[in-house]
């Protein structure tokens, strides 16, 4: 296992390294540049100055030697400085991260711990009442755009009953733990019925063609509970396809909660990449971009490991 994580570290490097060279052309053949921007928008800025500024910044050197020279300093942990921001693009970034970990992360956890126990609960008997109303309440969480749903969670916590905050990430001059988690609650209750009804439907489509294999009644035949068929037998063999979705989805929360980022004001990575994108801050947004790829990449590693932990006759050589 040890040889196979330290391959895959590999592999993830060396993906970065191509990521990175092709989102800085990808934004380097953008129309535009920074210094542009700036000399649209002061009118005092002449054709000398412009030119000036793209010579102090390398912005006059061909792509290839930029993008040299933005990778050694990326080596050093220099990712450019943010011109909407004026603050290194680390600095803010990070705090962004932070925000996004905790948002997703809740939102992760808690959609799991609801979708897996239904999708069990509704795979022991196929067709029942219990599973068409698991079924119907799965596909509406899907087929509701998550935009609609943030806005009627507003409407009806928010403004109707004035229960909850309607956005923000804490109240000017308190900003304890508790107003957080107040704040917290719409955004994490919107990504969480929003991504519940995948997780959940994969859940019992796996227990239900597991329940169905052979060797599961052969350890009913054998006297085994239904709790040790269903937990220590079917559980584990249908938690692989499951635990491939959520890997995916886990590495795209980091950067594609945009609405609801946007529907709750929460200062998160998507949203900031998308404001990074639209202010020609490059700096900024490409390391916003690697960053979503590197979580993207590590949540890959560690569904692979999941795999070896829920099959043990998964052996990485």
């Amino acid at each position: 296992m040890t040889r196979f994580v330290l391959a895959r570290l590999v592999q993830m490097a060396a993906v970065l390294v191509v990521m990175s060279f092709v989102i800085y052309t990808l934004i380097g053949l953008m129309p535009g540049d920074p210094i542009d921007v700036m000399v649209a928008s002061d009118p005092h800025l002449s054709t000398a100055d412009a030119a000036r500024l793209k010579a102090l910044y390398g912005l006059d050197q061909p792509l290839a030697r930029r993008y040299l020279a933005w990778g050694e300093a990326a080596l050093r942990g220099d990712f450019g400085y943010s011109r909407l921001y004026q603050q290194p693009a680390l600095a803010v970034l990070l705090p962004r991260l932070g925000n996004t970990a905790i948002l997703m992360g809740t939102s992760f956890v808690l959609a799991l711990g609801v979708a897996l126990p239904l999708g069990i609960a509704a795979s022991r008997n196929p067709g029942s009442a219990f599973d068409r109303a698991v079924n119907l309440i799965a596909l509406g969480f899907i087929s509701v755009p998550s935009f609609w749903l943030a806005l009627m969670l507003i409407f009806v916590f928010a403004v109707a009953l004035g229960l909850l905050p309607a956005g923000g990430i804490e109240t000017v001059g308190d900003g304890g733990v508790a107003d957080r988690a107040r704040h917290l609650v719409l955004p994490v209750a919107t990504l969480a019925l929003a991504s519940m009804g995948g997780y959940l439907r994969y859940m019992r489509a796996a227990m239900i063609d597991a329940l169905a294999q052979d060797y599961i009644r052969t350890a009913r035949a054998k006297g085994a509970g239904e709790a040790r068929v269903l937990l220590g037998h079917a559980l584990r063999n249908a938690l692989i396809p499951v635990i491939t979705v959520a890997a995916l989805s886990f590495g795209s929360l980091f950067s594609g909660a945009l609405v609801t980022e946007t529907m709750f004001a929460y200062p998160g990575m998507g949203q900031l990449i998308y404001e990074a994108v639209l202010g020609s801050d490059y700096n900024l947004a490409l390391a916003g971009l690697l960053l979503a790829t590197a979580m993207t990449l590590v949540a890959n590693l560690g569904a692979d490991i999941a795999y070896a932990a829920a099959d043990p006759r998964i052996a990485y050589r």
